[in-house]
């Protein structure tokens, strides 16, 4: 909820967002990122990172009071977990709790607990477009802890299926990324998929935050509903990224921190 003050019987409302980035994937930035972001989602081991890289991102994370979260992706190092698979509903879900498992573990040798779930990549784009994939990633996710919170991207099958069940969701979107008139992420096989303009991202973001919109490549406003922003970190400007848009919502007002 917006923190309220009140001035002359005017109440002015802070806003505030969860800002999060996928880590832990052998990029060698994570420790540099944590001072900006409020959330990190960690490889599990499938689509990128092993388990020395899940242990030291989490002990970054502790240091610097960042939200852990798991992020798993199809099985597939080779492409990053970026090109689509076929399993069956029974696949997916195994490859769901497995890979939270795995993170879990070490999450106990802290006494730390995972605090939220975001699938990767072409698992997650895919799942966005395809209701039974949802509900399955939902229901692996619930049948192993009905209080993590799903990251899925806003307005799509990912949140409304979690709703469903009555798991916590957090509609997320992103900062380096560009959308379709639909409300999906343009494709990474097109060369415009990616913001790699400092500014340009930056006042995505705040519109993003403070209009709950987005403008598509085709220069239509687009609704969303934003509760965490997405940064990549294995984005060639990540740090910059990072950095750049945590000063400016502050300079605007906007509070960040970890969705409760």
């Amino acid at each position: 909820m917006p923190v309220s003050f009140v001035y002359k019987n005017i109440y002015l409302d802070m806003a505030s967002i969860d800002l999060n980035c996928d880590m832990g994937e052998g990029m060698n930035n994570d420790e540099q990122l944590m001072p900006f972001i409020s959330s990190a989602n960690i490889a599990c081991g499938f689509h990128a990172g092993n388990a020395d890289i899940m242990k030291h991102t989490l002990e970054a994370a502790l240091r610097n009071g960042v939200a852990i979260g798991a992020h798993p992706g199809f099985n597939d190092k080779k492409n990053f977990g970026r090109t689509e698979m076929q399993l069956s509903s029974n696949e997916l879900y195994d490859l769901i709790t497995y890979q939270i498992y795995l993170l879990q573990k070490i999450c106990d040798e802290f006494n730390v607990r995972i605090h939220h779930i975001k699938p990767h990549g072409a698992l997650y784009n895919m799942a966005a477009k395809n209701i039974e994939m949802s509900k399955t990633i939902a229901e692996a996710i619930k049948d192993v802890d009905e209080h993590f919170i799903l990251y899925g991207l806003s307005g799509s099958h990912l949140i409304n299926e979690a709703k469903k069940i009555n798991l916590k969701t957090a509609s997320e979107v992103f900062a380096d990324r560009t959308y379709q008139n639909d409300g999906s992420l343009t494709s990474r096989n097109f060369s415009n998929a990616l913001i790699e303009n400092e500014n340009i991202s930056v006042q995505q973001v705040l519109q993003m935050v403070q209009k709950q919109s987005v403008t598509s490549v085709s220069g239509n406003t687009i609704k969303i509903k934003a509760d965490t922003i997405c940064i990549h970190g294995d984005g060639k400007h990540a740090i910059d990224f990072a950095k750049k848009i945590n000063q400016t919502l502050k300079q605007n007002n906007i509070e960040i921190k970890t969705i409760q």
